[in-house]
């Protein structure tokens, strides 16, 4: 397994081919598998899914089809975009639950700064409820969703990832309905009241990995 933390703000086409080249390179067994931590200049990216009712604002920042799962979501400077290139071929090939693993580590590295997120049925992605925000119709507590998961696969390797909100400017998400969901809104650990520097939450990330991807976990093993 590689590590990489690239510093500054990487454009998209550049990080989506070194992803294509890596992935191609674990599926030939000719390269490690790779965690790749970085930041994005402004952007939005479409997934497969993607409504174009849900781009409101088009002309805000550049759009790109990513070819991942899932719909429009945000890329900007302080938020943690996390690229997982993983050979889920050797993982138990359950893509659902490939998913179902990124969100728990997602939740585990939340829990070091004592956050609690949650994964909702429906719902791809980390959300945090806000106790200090008026309740839904329903009656339950608000939430507001921290990090965003979409993949893509290529002979059983994963890439695209993972983004989680450190201190992004809250406001870049209004050109999109994130994820297709316009009921929840968005938060981000700064928001939050917590002071989390970006390398705070890598190494957070780091520590967590093995207790959900480690030697002997298969990802046939769901969460209750």
């Amino acid at each position: 397994m590689e590590w990489i933390t690239t510093p500054g703000l990487v454009p998209y086409e550049e990080a989506l081919a070194v992803m294509e080249a890596r992935v191609a390179g674990i599926a030939a067994g000719t390269a490690d598998e790779c965690i790749w931590f970085l930041e994005h200049p402004p952007l939005y990216t479409a997934g497969t899914s993607a409504r174009p009712e849900d781009l409101t604002d088009p002309d805000r920042f550049p759009v790109h089809e990513a070819r991942r799962g899932g719909q429009y979501t945000y890329h900007g400077p302080g938020q943690r975009v996390v690229y997982v290139m993983l050979d889920v071929g050797a993982r138990g090939r359950d893509v659902r639950c490939f998913v179902d693993a990124l969100e728990r580590w997602v939740i585990a590295a939340l829990a070091e700064f004592n956050v609690t997120g949650h994964i909702r049925p429906g719902r791809v992605g980390v959300w945090v409820e806000r106790p200090d925000r008026p309740l839904n119709a329903d009656g339950s507590l608000a939430e507001d969703k921290i990090a965003a998961i979409g993949i893509r696969l290529r002979r059983w390797v994963s890439f695209h990832g993972i983004s989680i909100n450190v201190e992004p400017d809250l406001s870049h998400f209004d050109g999109i309905v994130p994820c297709g969901i316009r009921e929840h809104g968005v938060t981000s650990l700064v928001d939050l009241g917590l002071p989390v520097a970006m390398g705070d939450l890598d190494t957070a990330l780091r520590q967590t990995f093995d207790g959900v991807f480690g030697a002997g976990m298969k990802c046939a093993l769901r969460s209750a």
